[in-house]
């Protein structure tokens, strides 16, 4: 019904930087919020980052001051800025989203994209 695709990762060096995004399409009838989420190797998938429809965000410890999630209601995507880039933020990420699709208003869907892959080494 609905589908996330996500793009933007790839191999930066620690203090990089890389932008994310994730298009939402499909037949959506409105997306509250959205947010990024990441896994590593042998950890539990975390979340990084939420942002509402209104645009209220927050944000795991780990990434404060360094990631900014942004959205664009317009075009059905949210975005993670993540600058200052460490090892240890090595992982997939994955984009989320709380959808109501088209002649359905009432129950709310949880989305998920593929997952792209964000390598921090030198």
């Amino acid at each position: 019904q609905v589908q996330l695709v996500e793009s933007g990762g790839g191999l930066v060096q620690p203090g990089g930087s890389l932008r994310l995004s994730c298009a939402a399409s499909g037949r959506i009838f409105s997306i509250g919020a959205m947010a990024w989420y990441r896994q590593a190797p042998g950890k539990e998938r975390e979340l990084v980052a939420r942002i509402t429809s209104g645009g209220s965000t927050d944000y795991a410890d780990s990434v404060k001051g360094r990631f900014t999630i942004s959205r664009d209601n317009a075009k059905n995507t949210v975005y993670l800025q993540m600058n200052s880039l460490k090892p240890e933020d090595t992982a997939v990420y994955y984009c989320n989203a709380l959808v109501r699709i088209e002649g359905d208003s009432i129950n709310v869907y949880t989305s998920w994209g593929q997952g792209t892959q964000v390598t921090v080494s030198s």
